[in-house]
């Protein structure tokens, strides 16, 4: 009798065992699954059974605060309006949220300039998310459906989702602060869209490498995705929070994705503070990046001419956007001298960076010399360099000369090149050299430029841009 009993108790410890690994491995793939998504819960019903059967609030058991407690991402019940997520990371999330416009809607707009502006190549690479944040429901199951008609191929592609966050979820919008002196329905609006922009970000956290802050009513420059490709590939071994592609509003702003959980609560704790867009700037200099970081030419431009508050007019242009000819350099590793004298610090690497930033000096003499030499030689095949700025048109080269050079040997004034060849003249102001790879027998060591006359005026050198044979990622 014993002797059976221990038998039956070594064979429900063995058979245990097999349980235990099962529920064990269960809980794991089961926390992994809670932890790793960019919701933890998703519903997937379509708008029309939401129309029909309103949300229960009691049966969403996180309030406001609970959502601002700064523990990963943001607990909220997305409903999917058209859409799935791919498993698949891509390189670049582009966030829209979108709101009912009293006049004028540019959605469907927006939303046609970022595809037909990409080739198919780049389409791989990007997914487009739109947050419909207005709380008329039926407005919302109308411009789904018009979405869907238009862009049936890119929704089931897994390139364009259509989201929203139920209201249920949104803080109280009354008795909010009245800071700025803004009236009482502007600071309704503004805080609404800091927690718009707030859900937007949370749901893309996982989704790609990067993300861009878009409004929607822009128009794209085209290839845009390899512009920023080149940047971004610029930017290796830095350190950056935000890029920016346009100087307005919260048109192409570009982060790391693993940023956006600390975004997302950062415009939820101060959604009634302030505005959107000054927000951004202050979480950009909290995470250590002082200054800004912009690109030219820009890369996306504001179309809308009606505002999504109350219908005022926008008419704000970005005077720095180029539709047809972005192109940014490539801009090669190098160091800068010049014997002009600086003037603050203004120096001689701003000129060469792609930022909007440059060069300034004291007037130039006959002689003076701008020179580049590159860490190793490479082939060229465009230069282009303009002086002066809008705001100072004056502070122009009046008078130079383009040139590059071989044979880089050092000398007591640093490393120079011993032999040079004039590819062209400043006229206006610039210059610009193509084909120069064939145009010269050798690879370029060295780019100067050469003060030919001198003059009363100070001279600002804006930008130098350099095109080569190979990708900025070889060098």
């Amino acid at each position: 009798m014993w002797k059976f009993v221990d038998t039956m108790r070594c064979f429900r410890k063995r058979s245990m065992f097999p349980f235990l690994g099962f529920l064990i491995t269960f809980l794991l793939f089961f926390n992994l699954y809670m932890d790793d998504g960019f919701v933890l819960e998703a519903e997937k019903r379509p708008l029309a059974e939401t129309l029909m059967h309103p949300g229960n609030s009691e049966r969403y058991a996180h309030t406001f605060t609970d959502l601002s407690n700064f523990s990963g991402t943001i607990n909220v019940t997305y409903r999917y309006l058209a859409g799935i997520p791919l498993p698949r990371k891509k390189y670049l999330t582009i966030g829209l949220s979108s709101v009912k416009r009293k006049k004028g809607n540019y959605l469907l707009e927006t939303i046609k300039s970022i595809f037909d502006q990409s080739s198919y190549e780049e389409l791989k690479e990007i997914v487009v998310v739109v947050h419909l944040a207005d709380f008329d429901l039926v407005w919302c199951e109308n411009l789904v459906q018009e979405i869907t008609r238009k862009f049936a191929h890119h929704i089931i592609a897994g390139r364009l989702l259509v989201i929203q966050a139920p209201e249920e979820y949104y803080p109280s919008l009354d008795g909010l602060k009245r800071n700025y002196n803004d009236p009482e329905d502007r600071v309704r609006f503004r805080s609404k869209q800091n927690v718009d922009y707030a859900f937007l970000l949370n749901f893309c956290t996982n989704l790609s490498h990067f993300y861009m802050m878009l409004e929607d009513d822009v128009r794209c420059s085209r290839n845009f995705l390899t512009a920023l490709k080149k940047v971004i590939t610029s930017r290796e071994g830095s350190y950056w929070v935000m890029l920016e592609f346009s100087k307005l509003g919260y048109i192409g702003k570009l982060y790391h994705s693993r940023d956006l959980p600390r975004l997302a609560h950062f415009l939820l704790m101060f959604y009634q503070e302030m505005p959107c867009d000054w927000l951004l700037i202050h979480f950009r200099g909290l995470l250590a990046q002082k200054d800004v970081i912009r690109f030219k030419p820009s890369l996306f431009q504001h179309m809308g001419y009606y505002s999504s508050y109350k219908g005022a007019e926008n008419k704000l242009k970005d005077d720095d956007f180029e539709e047809d000819s972005v192109d940014i350099p490539d801009n090669p590793p190098a160091s800068m001298y010049t014997n002009i004298n600086v003037f603050e610090s203004y120096d001689a690497a701003k000129a060469y960076s792609t930022v909007d930033e440059y060069f300034w000096g004291k007037p130039p003499s006959t002689g003076d010399f701008f020179l580049i030499i590159f860490n190793k030689s490479t082939k060229i095949v465009r230069i282009k360099i303009v002086t002066g700025t809008e705001d100072r048109r004056s502070d122009v080269l009046r008078h130079g000369a383009l040139e590059v050079g071989q044979k880089a040997v050092d000398t007591k004034q640093g490393r120079r090149c011993s032999s040079y060849i004039t590819l062209g003249e400043f006229k206006g102001g610039s210059v610009e050299a193509d084909d120069v790879d064939r145009k010269i027998g050798f690879d370029i060591e060295c780019v100067r430029v050469v003060v030919t006359a001198g003059q009363k005026e100070w001279l600002i050198i804006r930008t130098i841009g350099l095109w080569t044979t190979q990708p900025a990622s070889q060098f």
